[in-house]
């Protein structure tokens, strides 16, 4: 459906809760809890609430990769926070990210509990606490830390620009496709360029510059979202599709996209994630066949 009648904004905005196409349900224009609920706790020091999203798939991977480093504090228990039906707005999930958005970590290993919040944070903070995946020497550190913030400044071009309104928003519209089209070109161009000469993003050593690009621009190039590969003509960013792949072969990478996961195949859903173990025995497919 297309909508060619021109808009004109009131004198001033006022909240049409009926807006919001998708994602009415959730969308507010204050912030805040909207219910009490506390948030679980388990054994491990780390306590991820998030969901599966690209977002959330960057700290389950920076975790799963430290443990294959054999960082044995890395462990962590990632309780699933399902985002459309409002988890988010909770009131122990308020406390840790009053943003409301996933993924939010607590840190429970000191005296203190310690609350992270905004991926990119997390990241920075996992780094930093186990000592991998972020060169404490320049220009190293400089050049991955400019990628990390890239991600964090781009990225909502391609979602909440690009991927509301060529997949979710209510009718299609010609101007915003066509803006966030051309602006989501002109970053994979940014990174098939940088990849051109480089087999990470941030240079020679994968780094959580990589972590927090890939569920993003590598799962664009895969195909996996908006449904948008040929429209985008992805293939094009032919730099771009060898780092996906090359990402993507990690067993790292493969366990953290099915933490938190509630979309895709049955067997790429790890809904909690309390132990290595369960990888092999608490994804859905192996439930569902314990159940029948």
């Amino acid at each position: 459906m297309t909508d060619t009648s021109e808009y004109t904004p009131p004198k001033v905005w006022t909240w049409d809760s009926a807006s919001g196409g998708q994602f009415a349900n959730i969308n507010r224009p204050i912030a805040g809890a909207t219910h009490e609920k506390e948030l679980p706790v388990g054994t491990h020091p780390l306590q991820l609430y998030s969901m599966g999203t690209p977002n959330g798939q960057k700290v389950t991977i920076m975790l799963e990769e430290l443990l294959a480093l054999g960082h044995a504090g890395a462990e962590y228990d990632a309780w699933l926070i399902r985002i459309g039906e409002g988890d988010q707005f909770g009131s122990g999930f308020v406390e840790i990210n009053p943003n409301s958005k996933i993924p939010a970590l607590m840190d429970r290993s000191g005296a203190t509990p310690i609350r992270v919040f905004e991926s990119g944070a997390i990241l920075t903070y996992l780094a930093e606490k186990f000592g991998a995946f972020l060169p404490t020497e320049q220009p190293a550190r400089a050049e991955t830390l400019s990628w990390l913030f890239w991600q964090m400044g781009s990225a909502p071009f391609l979602g909440g620009g690009f991927g509301h309104f060529y997949a979710y928003a209510p009718m299609k519209l010609e101007y915003p496709i066509n803006r966030y089209a051309m602006e989501v070109k002109r970053q994979l161009d940014v990174l098939d360029r940088q990849l051109a000469t480089n087999a990470f993003v941030a240079g020679d050593t994968y780094t959580i510059a990589d972590m927090a690009i890939w569920p993003w621009y590598g799962g664009l190039v895969k195909g996996w979202q908006y449904g948008a590969a040929e429209f985008l003509s992805v293939q094009d960013y032919k730099n771009v599709v060898r780092w996906a792949d090359q990402i993507f072969a990690r067993p790292a990478v493969m366990r953290g996209r099915k933490v938190n996961r509630t979309v895709g195949e049955p067997s790429s859903q790890l809904h909690e994630r309390h132990d290595a173990a369960d990888f092999d025995t608490k994804t859905q497919d192996k439930l569902a066949a314990g159940q029948s």
